[in-house]
């Protein structure tokens, strides 16, 4: 019942933008927390971005300052803002539905069906 839908992957050049979009069937999406995760190829998952419930935001150091992550609560949707990218950028991106309990996120076993970004020249 609860679905992630994302939109927005493709292929940029280095230095380039992208805006990943994550659109949830959820009840109170406003309640929870959202979190943007990618994957590259032999590389561990992280997490590059979060926004809690009240705004609250969190950045994967490597992204820092080049990222942004925002919810539209109207339309129950996360982006993922994606500028100066860099080739090491390139991975399958996946939102993610969850919530803060003692400081940590919490993951909620709903993910979006994922996004290839390729940073390429």
């Amino acid at each position: 019942q609860v679905q992630l839908v994302q939109s927005g992957g493709g292929l940029v050049r280095p230095g380039g933008s992208l805006t990943l979009s994550c659109r949830v069937s959820i009840s109170n999406f406003s309640t929870y927390a959202m979190a943007w995760y990618r994957q590259a190829p032999e590389k561990e998952r992280e997490r590059v971005a979060l926004v809690a419930s009240d705004g609250a935001t969190d950045y994967e150091d490597s992204v820092k300052g080049r990222f942004t992550i925002s919810r539209d609560n109207d339309k129950n949707t996360a982006y993922l803002e994606m500028n100066d990218l860099l080739p090491e950028d390139t991975a399958v991106y996946r939102c993610n539905i969850g919530l803060i309990g003692g400081g940590d996120y919490v993951r909620l076993a709903y993910w979006g069906q994922g996004s290839q970004v390729t940073v390429s020249s």
